[in-house]
């Protein structure tokens, strides 16, 4: 297979992808979205990684480099973003104190 062909596919999945993925997430009831994004966490941690692994390569070329800086920097603000949302969530279960007259 030529680099072309191969790059037509990599974007067709791609793409494929994310119509997948904008169709189950809208599917989900608002109730679930903080859960999910709780749970989402961990799979940002793995692209946080496989992109600096890539970063990591000695011979990479300045659009590698893009990417994988472009990966990390919106993973990273995907695993922060879902720490928050869930410490949030997690606060409205703690029992409040009761004001003092």
């Amino acid at each position: 297979m030529s680099h072309n062909t191969i790059l037509v596919f990599e974007v067709t999945i791609l793409v494929l992808a994310m119509f997948l993925g904008v169709e189950v997430i809208s599917k989900v009831p608002a109730l679930l979205h903080t859960p999910l994004m709780s749970g989402t966490n961990a799979i940002h941690g793995i692209v946080i990684v496989g992109a600096m692994i890539v970063l990591g390569l000695p011979h990479k070329g300045p659009f590698t480099w893009i990417i994988g800086f472009v990966a990390v920097v919106l993973a990273s603000a995907n695993v922060v973003g879902g720490f928050v949302v869930t410490d949030r969530m997690l606060e409205m279960f703690k029992k409040r104190d009761k004001p003092e007259k």
